[in-house]
């Protein structure tokens, strides 16, 4: 079974030493990783949105080509998820295909989204109270899928690089798909 390997980690400063990690994590519990870097483009001669378009066309490819979806569900640039992951979640999702995710962060959504008066955030708009790591859309994906969640606080110099609690996701994907 294929596991897109969905999350922020692309945008980090060595990407594909983290896409080799996590595979090799896939491969430990009989999985094969597929990180959307995975696949080569040729990106030369296109405008940036050009460029973003092939990059989204790919992978799409890629999500199609797999079984499942482990998101990194790590805040990224906020108190939320990255929003591509988001996407690419609801699309597994759509297509009837287990969703699991894990986040570095232990803290629940309602817990990082500064508040200036009870339940509301600074604009005055209500914040999301449901005991979940990110917006309910998602976790209910990751609910109704039969996947799983987990979130755990590690290092944050190692907030996105710590694959602790991708492992631990990866094991229980195994046990419910591969058992």
């Amino acid at each position: 079974m294929r596991i897109y390997l969905a999350g922020p980690d692309v945008f980090l400063p060595n990407p594909l030493t983290i896409a080799k990690a996590k595979q090799e994590i896939c491969q430990k519990y009989g999985f094969v990783g597929a990180f959307p870097l995975d696949k080569s483009l040729d990106l030369t001669n296109l405008s940036p949105y050009e460029m973003g378009i092939a990059i989204y066309k790919s992978n799409i490819e890629l999500m199609d080509s797999c079984n499942l979806i482990v998101a990194n569900m790590t805040p990224f640039r906020g108190p939320s998820m990255d929003v591509g992951t988001a996407f690419e979640m609801g699309y597994m999702a759509a297509q009837g295909k287990p969703v699991f995710g894990y986040t570095n962060d232990g803290r629940l959504y309602v817990e990082r989204v500064p508040v200036d008066r009870p339940g509301l955030d600074a604009e005055g708009m209500a914040i999301e109270q449901f005991d979940m790591v990110d917006n309910l859309m998602l976790e209910g994906a990751i609910f109704n899928s039969s996947g799983a969640v987990i979130r755990q606080s590690v290092n944050s110099e190692l907030y996105y690089t710590d694959l602790t609690v991708f492992e631990a996701v990866v094991q229980i994907a195994a046990e419910r798909l591969l058992s």
